[in-house]
């Protein structure tokens, strides 16, 4: 997950308030209860150090929510009275979490507004296609392919003039299937989508996943759901997890590999917070690989103004030039280090979930990038 929206964050140093809040209930008494949680954030805040204008700041950004029509929640993050940015999430957090501290809390976004792949969605047939733009919060129409309309059905192949038509109807269905393959191949680099679901018949499906460009062929998935009518929800869910479950495990896969010495004995990857800081400090971390509530997460380190300045001891900051130091999370520390450097940050959470292992002792580990 590219974190590049969050570079705001960054841009100054001082204190922050980060406060997570559900908006998923939708009934009467909704606005009391958003109500109340923003009063319970607003005093969670006040009770963790943080001054009148901020906390007042946060106060009127969760009393706005009222009528949110948000199906998960919202984050929210502020410093010297203002609020610098709101991230909408795609799954529902433990309502009215309120954090006040030297780094903004942005780890839980790994889970809780991560790995949210934009998806198009084609519903192919012999004739063209309709394609919809779909992610956790947002369905809308996307365009419509309308290739030739005949000759589209075959017959039985009982002399010459039949079988010519039949190779008509072979050509209209390739031509349609390029046409249909090229239309998503434009959409995919106007949106950025992560995915292609090809909905349809075995032999469409097939015939448009050929004709994508190549760099397209790893981000398609196919289902013979919803050839007739729009796929549920729940389905897209499944497909999206799915993928972003492959994705991950591919990014585990690479790590595990990259720990193992070359012939010079240098390995591509680390774990462990000392390690990690030491790749952060040298602008190594090429990728951050998270599981948000693991034990390393929760460590002390100790950072200065700049994201490049961490230490896994205050008196290790002097010893590279940082007179100031403030403690921060060992998780909130590299994460700062990984966006400011453009690396992505990857949650384990879903690995765990499925296979029981921890990737990395700590639950947190990197890939490196050589100077």
């Amino acid at each position: 997950m590219l974190l590049s929206f969050l570079n705001p964050l960054y841009e100054h140093p001082g204190s922050w308030a980060s406060a997570y809040v559900d908006t998923s209930v939708h009934t009467e008494d909704q606005r009391q209860r958003r109500h109340l949680s923003a009063e319970a954030v607003t005093r969670e805040l006040a009770r963790q150090g943080a001054d009148e204008p901020t906390c007042g700041a946060v106060h009127d950004a969760l009393e706005s929510l009222r009528h949110a029509p948000e199906p998960y929640g919202r984050a929210v993050f502020a410093r010297d009275g203002e609020v610098v940015l709101e991230v909408p999430l795609t799954r529902g957090p433990q309502d009215g979490e309120a954090y006040w501290g030297a780094l903004p809390r942005v780890t839980p976004l790994l889970d809780l507004a991560g790995e949210d792949p934009l998806s198009l969605v084609a519903y192919i047939d012999r004739t063209g296609a309709r394609i919809e733009l779909r992610s956790a919060l947002l369905h809308e129409e996307a365009g419509q392919v309308t290739g030739r309309q005949w000759p589209v059905h075959r017959s039985k192949a009982s002399d010459w003039s039949e079988r010519h038509f039949q190779l008509k109807v072979e050509d209209t269905w390739e031509h349609n299937a390029r046409e249909v393959a090229g239309a998503l191949a434009a959409c995919q680099e106007e949106t950025g989508a992560d995915l292609l679901i090809l909905c349809g018949d075995d032999r469409e499906r097939r015939s448009v996943h050929e004709k994508l460009p190549k760099a397209l062929q790893d981000r398609v998935m196919e289902t013979s759901r919803g050839k007739d009518s729009n796929l549920l929800p729940r389905e897209v869910e499944e497909l999206r997890a799915e993928h972003v479950r492959r994705r991950i495990l591919a990014e585990v896969d690479r790590f595990r590999a990259a720990r193992t010495p070359d012939r010079e004995r240098r390995a591509a990857a680390v774990e462990g917070v000392p390690r990690l800081i030491e790749a952060a400090r040298e602008h190594r971390l090429a990728e951050l690989l998270i599981r948000p509530d693991a034990p390393d997460t929760h460590r002390e380190v100790w950072i200065g103004e700049d994201p490049d300045q961490l230490a896994a001891r205050r008196d290790e900051l002097k010893d590279i030039g940082e007179h100031q130091a403030w403690s921060a999370r060992a998780d909130d520390a590299l994460v700062r280090a990984a966006v400011v450097t453009d690396a992505p940050v990857v949650s384990l959470t879903p690995v765990l979930r499925e296979t029981g292992e921890e990737v990395a002792p700590g639950g947190m580990g990197a890939l490196l990038r050589w100077k």
